[in-house]
């Protein structure tokens, strides 16, 4: 005892200890393998479902379109905004705010422009 060993940390002990852990270890690893090939394997039904490769394609290319459409519809509020506020600051001499009111004005069209075109807001109709 007085140069620190015990009869716990010799070899014969941690082998012992370390064989129903590596058991256990093998066993989790083994149903952690199980569940990540089901979950694999669902995933895979979820896009073969889809279609073949080429309409995969198709509606990749279709919802960047959509988006792009969203996007410019955004950014097309804003700068009308922004360009009809500084129009009205060179006008009547107000600068700056002009330009921030019709800027946040514009955002704001913008956001519904894009909440519409995305089927979130149904778009109102005349009676």
């Amino acid at each position: 005892m007085a140069d620190g060993t015990d009869k716990n940390s010799s070899g014969h002990g941690d082998r012992e200890h370390s064989a129903p852990d590596e058991a256990a270890l093998s066993e989790r690893l083994g149903n952690l393998d199980q569940r990540l090939s089901k979950l694999q394997g669902a995933r895979k039904n979820e896009t073969d479902q889809f279609g073949d490769g080429s309409g995969n394609g198709a509606a990749r290319a279709s919802a960047m379109a959509r988006g792009f459409r969203l996007s410019s519809e955004l950014i097309a509020g804003v700068v009308v905004g922004a360009v009809i506020g500084w129009g009205f600051d060179r006008l009547l001499s107000t600068s700056p705010w002009g330009l921030i009111v019709f800027f946040l004005l514009g955002f704001a069209a913008g956001v519904i422009n894009v909440m519409r075109s995305a089927g979130v807001v149904p778009e109102q109709t005349d009676r």
